[in-house]
């Protein structure tokens, strides 16, 4: 039997406790703080995150060591921020990846290295492509949490990795299907974002309603579609829910903290103050200066992400942006 761990403390890493725990007999679990392990062994619950979810601390081995988690696992499942990656893998060597396999619920791009998080991996840890997996929506873990219907889609070149991954997600309440596009669901989770800050800032500003918001999201599956067949050229269908469907669910949703910061952004408040009173990590605002970045090579039409750079790099007025982003849409 594969020994499962889940490195991270946030909200998805909980909430994979919740999944995998229907399945699995154990999990090892890098919760990073002694004082969070204190508490999850205590009281049952995460104190952080997703609080009212009851977790099965029996079947859990609690971890505040990183590297001993991941010496003890065989599959990894990461659910670390992205911008918090190099930090957190820092002093670990390519010895302790060695035969792992690597399943990804990160929705973003390093930002002090401009690479997707399956790059790091293979370039810094010899971690072999077919040796990493993206675990993609559309899902939000505080729809897991309340134990809503939900869809994953395990992307992976490796099939059989990927559907024994998926059978360990599969429970009453969520259905996860395969595919074989790791790389292209793992751009589309980071492009997705920064759409959902567009999606927001012309939330916040006023004066867009249901009608530009269908338009821009229909503008955006034709950006990601056009971005990642340039970077990763394959035959695909973004209309699929892994793509479109995380799309839309990133761009409307209540839960989505990209939106939030949007919103905040197109109300007048500034990117740091934002972040601030959010206390979560918007992956869009990352991702976006990668993609603007790559795609200085590339060179893909992509009006609206160019205008979300503008605005939260180049500290361009959100209105200004928009109305002239609101002429290339169509």
């Amino acid at each position: 039997m594969n020994r499962i761990g889940i490195l991270g403390a946030g909200s998805w890493a909980t909430a994979l406790v919740k999944i995998i725990s229907n399945n699995a007999s154990h999990i090892n679990w890098w919760a990073r703080k002694q004082e969070t392990i204190d508490h999850i062994k205590k009281y049952r619950h995460n104190p952080n995150y997703l609080s009212d979810i009851e977790l099965p601390v029996e079947r859990i081995t609690l971890y505040a060591n990183l590297k001993e988690a991941i010496a003890n696992s065989d599959i990894l499942l990461i659910a670390v921020p992205s911008a918090f990656m190099s930090e957190s893998f820092k002093g670990l060597s390519k010895d302790d990846f060695k035969n792992k396999m690597i399943f990804s619920l990160i929705k973003g791009t390093l930002p002090d290295k401009k690479i997707m998080v399956s790059e790091y991996f293979h370039k810094h840890f010899d971690v072999p492509l077919d040796s990493f997996g993206m675990i993609a929506g559309p899902c939000h873990a505080e729809e897991v949490a309340l134990e809503k219907l939900s869809y994953l889609t395990v992307a992976c070149s490796d099939q059989e990795a990927a559907g024994k991954m998926a059978s360990l997600l599969n429970c009453r309440y969520v259905k996860a299907t395969t595919s074989k596009d790791m790389q292209g669901i793992e751009c589309t989770a980071a492009l997705k974002n920064i759409y959902a800050v567009a999606s927001g800032i012309c939330h916040g500003l006023g004066g867009y309603g249901d009608n530009f918001q269908a338009v821009l999201v229909t503008n955006a599956i034709q950006e990601i579609g056009r971005f990642i067949n340039k970077a990763y050229p394959m035959l695909r269908d973004t209309n699929l829910s892994a793509y479109l469907g995380d799309l839309l669910v990133t761009a409307y949703s209540q839960f989505s903290r990209n939106r939030m910061l949007g919103s905040m952004v197109g109300k007048g408040y500034s990117v740091k103050y934002a972040q601030m009173e959010m206390n979560m990590v918007a992956e869009g605002y990352y991702a976006v200066k990668t993609i603007y970045t790559l795609n200085q090579e590339y060179k893909v039409e992509m009006p609206i992400c160019d205008a979300v750079y503008r605005i939260l790099y180049e500290k361009i007025s959100p209105s200004v942006e928009i109305r002239l982003l609101t002429e290339k849409l169509a």
